[in-house]
């Protein structure tokens, strides 16, 4: 039995954080820091199951370990990567279209908008966690899931910093390493992630939840991912079009030949 109290804490939890880190964009003019909150988001969803159910199972405790270490990678390094950079241009367009009035629509239209979506993303841990079911196949598939989009997701950050850093790349496409074989090995390893924790909840009888890793990639795909950010990369990198035609823009794939 779900309880939807603790949902709903969860929720208001989410928006606290969400006001508390409006607040300090409104201090510092820069509403970017909204992307390093986005997986604490769900340490917080985490954390209230953790401390409001009596009892945590050996799937709860491997699903928060699993969590934390996901979120803090992903909120550090992007931290590091906006440091001293000033407010992203995604954020600098939403910020132009919507004056005069920014600073108070960006309460709902930037972190009530991404607290109420990480509320939504959340719903497969309160079933996993919730549950004192035994250890099972489908939680080791789960396992494997998650290993396999971290890494994707870290290697990809990683290989596509140690470029960007080099000077002599400047304008230039990263194809190599994972690369290679995926436009956005990151993003699809966020999306294996949560399949893999959306796998948590299948084996503690939480199929239900799925819309959560729907939602996530839908969001990663058609939103705030890939279509995104391939919307100006072309523009900014000419050889981004040949590089295209040749990889695959989200599943890992052999490269295309070009002739």
């Amino acid at each position: 039995m779900v309880d939807w109290s603790l949902y709903l804490e969860i929720l208001g939890n989410m928006l606290i954080l969400a006001l508390v880190a409006w607040v300090v964009s409104v201090i510092i003019r820069n509403v970017s820091i909204v992307d390093s909150l986005w997986s604490v988001f769900f340490v917080i969803a985490g954390g209230t199951c953790l401390f409001s159910l009596e009892a945590v199972s050996t799937r709860g405790q491997l699903l928060m370990l699993l969590l934390l270490v996901w979120a803090a990678r992903l909120s550090i390094y992007i931290t590091v990567r906006n440091w001293g950079e000033g407010e992203d241009y995604r954020y600098q367009a939403i910020r132009k279209r919507n004056e005069p009035g920014f600073v108070f629509k960006s309460l709902y239209i930037v972190f009530g908008l991404q607290a109420l979506l990480a509320w939504i993303i959340s719903l497969p841990l309160l079933p996993a966690m919730a549950s004192t079911a035994p250890l099972g196949v489908v939680d080791f598939i789960a396992v494997a899931f998650w290993l396999t989009g971290f890494y994707f997701e870290a290697v990809g950050d990683y290989q596509l910093s140690r470029f960007l850093k080099n000077p002599a790349n400047k304008g230039k496409v990263m194809a190599e390493g994972l690369w290679k074989y995926t436009r956005h090995p990151n993003y699809f390893g966020d999306c294996c992630v949560w399949w893999g924790f959306y796998l948590f909840a299948v084996a503690s009888g939480g199929w239900w939840s799925i819309l959560s890793p729907v939602l996530m990639t839908v969001l990663l795909l058609r939103v705030s991912g890939v279509a995104l950010l391939e919307k100006s990369i072309g523009k900014r990198r000419p050889e981004y079009e040949s590089y295209r035609q040749r990889t695959s823009a989200f599943f890992p794939l052999p490269p295309k030949s070009t002739g």
